[in-house]
């Protein structure tokens, strides 16, 4: 093995070298967690006011939608608010003043009880699509993608450099989590930058390994069998095969046929037919469905003779399927709800803080930053209150990690079918590969 110098050359020249692109990559993802709301903070205009009655009817909604944007001809998705205060969003993949860009669909903001159109804004323009831009990929387009997949593993790299840096061997254990606050602000960021790099090795890789599926997703797909099941895909192409006619099914309709199978499901999103041989897709969401915000029970509805054409249930998909989909909600936090969600905010700032305090540390040994003493008083209430924080997100981890082990306690039989399942499959396509 390396000794010792080797590894800490690695750590010092990764953190040197692509230190500003992992912070830039946290903090644009922990921005990115609250988008929406931040959105709606920095347009108050997008916030519904007057929140009496019901919502108006989605062919309404659609038709205020087409009287601003008539030459707009093609599918459009309508998305559902999730708060009452919300805005219908109207969702144009493809509109002509984006062209050739990787992606910059058309949003158009709609009142859901009034059906007046507020805003219509390019995916792109705003703060928090193009902060979303930049963490998913550098705003580099499809080369960023892969970019931000490797900078990835390289992020992993310098962590598990810094796991063997830090440990502290037989007899030391305790000593490694002590925080000295009389010997000066650099043993001080020492000291931090061991403590939050052991919490950033316990979480971030979990952001790590999800962001690569996102950035290589057909790597897990197919390891999986969960073709069309990423996130963003549209699912297989279905078409119509009934005879036009000069009664098609209305959107309120399809939504209500669509619901059959799931009668207890909340409608998401609805998108329209393309051309005389398109259909409706109405995205539901059942209760317990991991993906809150991007669901996967999904029904085609024929826009002619009002038949059902297929329908998809997340809860009849394999282990692997279920794996797949699950990426995202994990990725953006949703997964876990609320307290995930503000967890991975927290963790998204690590970076940072190991970025400033590794520098502190490399500028001190090069004799250019000099130490001083830390004023104690003045500090102890900030890390007071760090440490409540902290107590409370691992007690939630630690209810977590109880969850879990109680679900694997329950189903380690069927679970270790479905692994021994996956490592076959992950062998046959290794084996696929070296043909």
């Amino acid at each position: 093995m390396p000794g010792r110098n080797t590894w800490l050359i690695l750590h010092l020249y990764l953190a040197l070298g692509l230190g500003f692109l992992f912070v830039l990559i946290g903090l644009t993802g922990s921005l990115s967690v609250y988008r929406e709301e931040l959105d709606g903070l920095l347009n108050p205009s997008l916030k519904v006011d007057n929140q009496s009655g019901n919502y108006l009817p989605l062919d309404r909604i659609m038709a205020s939608v087409k009287a601003v944007h008539p030459a707009r001809h093609g599918p459009w998705t309508l998305e559902m608010p999730q708060t009452p205060s919300g805005m219908v969003t109207a969702w144009y993949e493809k509109p002509h003043e984006t062209t050739g860009e990787l992606y910059a669909p058309l949003m158009v903001s709609v009142n859901p009880y009034t059906g007046e159109v507020v805003a219509s804004r390019f995916w792109g323009s705003t703060l928090t699509t193009w902060l979303l831009d930049l963490h998913t990929q550098l705003r580099l387009d499809r080369s960023g993608w892969r970019m931000v997949g490797y900078l990835g593993l390289l992020f992993g790299v310098s962590i598990l450099t810094g796991i063997y840096l830090w440990w502290p061997g037989k007899g030391r254990f305790l000593q490694a989590f002590k925080i000295r606050y009389h010997s000066g602000i650099v043993r001080l960021a020492f000291d931090l930058h061991r403590m939050i790099g052991l919490v950033g090795a316990l979480l971030l890789p979990t952001l790590i390994v999800t962001g690569l599926h996102l950035s290589f997703p057909s790597v897990l797909e197919s390891l999986t069998g969960a073709d069309n099941l990423g996130h963003g895909d549209q699912g297989p192409p279905i078409r119509s095969t009934a005879v036009p006619n000069d009664r098609p099914v209305t959107m309120e309709e399809a939504v209500l046929l669509a619901r059959g199978p799931f009668p207890k499901a909340k409608l998401r999103r609805i998108t329209t037919p393309a051309g005389a041989s398109g259909i409706y897709r109405v995205d539901l969401r059942q209760n317990e469905e991991i993906n809150r915000k991007h669901p996967f029970t999904t029904v085609w509805v024929d826009r002619w003779s009002g038949h059902i054409k297929a329908a998809r249930d997340p809860y009849s998909f394999t282990s692997g399927q279920a794996l797949t989909i699950a990426i995202w909600p994990i990725h953006t936090g949703e997964a876990l709800g609320p307290w995930g969600r503000f967890l991975w905010f927290i963790v998204g700032w690590l970076p940072l803080i190991l970025y400033v305090s590794g520098l502190m540390i490399w500028l001190r040994r090069k004799g250019w930053l000099k130490d001083r003493p830390v004023n104690v008083p003045n500090l102890r209430p900030l890390l007071s209150y760090a440490l409540t924080i902290g107590q409370r997100i691992g007690l939630e981890g630690m209810r977590w990690a109880g969850l879990l082990v109680r679900y694997i306690e329950r189903n380690e039989p069927h679970l270790r079918v479905k692994a021994q399942k996956l490592w076959r499959r992950c062998l046959e396509f290794a084996s696929g590969l070296s043909k």
